[in-house]
């Protein structure tokens, strides 16, 4: 990965945490896309150092927020 992707992946972790209120379906698409986002960023680790690793471990705290916000609207139906 570049450090241009590298930059980008930045920015969607910045941006996605200010849209945590969205509809069920909306959470279930943005936990599928973290979680993808994840994947990749760690298989970008493991082949080679990432510029900036604490990426992974924001990453991974965004995914569970959003799993979090998402069982708490679906306990609220």
């Amino acid at each position: 990965m570049g450090m241009r992707a590298n930059v980008v992946l930045e920015e969607r972790v910045v941006n996605r945490t200010s849209e945590l209120k969205n509809s069920l379906e909306e959470l279930r698409e943005k936990v599928k896309s973290e979680q993808e986002a994840l994947r990749k960023l760690k298989f970008a680790h493991q082949v080679s150092a990432i510029e900036n690793p604490m990426r992974i471990k924001e990453a991974r705290k965004l995914v569970a927020r959003l799993k979090t916000q998402l069982t708490a609207k679906e306990l609220q139906k």
